[in-house]
């Protein structure tokens, strides 16, 4: 799907028009029990924070949420941003803060649908798949949303692969921790959709 990309079109324009093609799908006649959100990295932040806005707009919520390294906390406040920094192979603090500025455009990021690791409330979530690797600076957006989930009474599954980089899932037939952690996701998606 495309979608308005910052700094051109800063928050919430991509959630904006994720929602919108959420809506399109379930008023053309699609079932949310065949669809899934699923994305990487910042996407993979999208594929939680659309599903919120779903839900807080009364929309029925689809099958599935699977977010892979996903970014999930604008505050950058998770421990692993310290203790992976120097290990992660491709973030620095500067990195991600400089991206973030972007997205922000001055907001706050004290707020759910920028920081659901610590802000949102999960409840009415349907079953999440979190994936991401011990190297990440942003491994804790992961397991701090899956603990946040888990006090909601949502089925999650957080799937902590060692010594891989972000969005690993990406290394299919290089690493075979890519290829084991889609078959994974894979099996996790046929239980949930229907057709």
């Amino acid at each position: 799907m495309d979608y308005r990309l910052a700094p051109e079109h800063p928050f919430p324009a991509a959630i904006d028009d994720t929602l919108s093609a959420y809506r399109a799908l379930l008023d053309s006649g699609e079932h949310p029990s065949a669809i899934a959100f699923a994305g990487d990295s910042a996407g993979g932040g999208l594929a939680v924070t659309a599903c919120l806005a779903a839900r807080d707009a009364g929309l029925p919520l689809p099958a599935a949420v699977v977010a892979f390294s996903p970014g999930l906390d604008m505050t950058r406040t998770g421990e692993s941003m310290q203790t992976k920094a120097g290990i992660d192979p491709i973030f620095t603090r500067e990195s991600l803060e400089h991206t973030g500025a972007m997205y922000l455009a001055g907001q706050d990021p004290h707020q759910p649908l920028l920081s659901p690791a610590t802000l949102a409330d999960l409840t009415g979530f349907p079953p999440m798949l979190l994936q991401a690797g011990t190297n990440e600076m942003i491994l804790d957006d992961a397991t701090r949303l899956a603990a946040r989930a888990r006090a909601a009474g949502v089925d999650v599954i957080l799937d902590i692969t060692a010594d891989v980089p972000h969005v690993f899932q990406s290394f299919t037939g290089v690493l075979d921790e890519a290829d084991e952690a889609l078959d994974r996701a894979a099996h996790f998606l046929g239980q949930r959709i229907t057709a």
